[in-house]
């Protein structure tokens, strides 16, 4: 049973389809897009003072639209649409920690 399995995904892999796949804009833009997503995750162990809440707020906003648009486009680009999932969670995160950060000050500062 795995046998057969994993011998339909090496005949996937080797197919024509799948590297025509690793040729396109469907495959290497997003590929190359998952930039933002890893800064934004890496940068969540930083300190909260070094937030952009208007940078945050654009890549939360483009990351929605491309979601939409990934998601419309045809065929469907399911590696795209994970990679602004994934930034919009991040940007929503680093959100949450900077009004954190800010409501604490003012707290402190009182």
């Amino acid at each position: 049973m795995a046998g057969v399995l994993a011998r339909k995904a090496v005949d996937h892999l080797r197919s024509k389809e799948f590297r025509d796949y690793l040729m396109s804009t469907h495959f290497w833009g997003p590929v190359a897009n998952w930039g933002l997503p890893i800064a934004a995750i890496t940068d969540m162990k930083k300190s909260p003072e070094i937030i952009s809440g208007r940078m945050t707020f654009a890549l939360s906003c483009y990351s929605l639209l491309f979601m939409r648009f990934a998601y419309k486009v045809q065929p469907r680009n399911w590696l795209l649409f994970a990679c602004h999932v994934t930034n919009e969670t991040a940007q929503l995160i680093q959100g949450g920690r900077l009004m954190k950060y800010k409501m604490e000050k003012k707290q402190a500062a009182k």
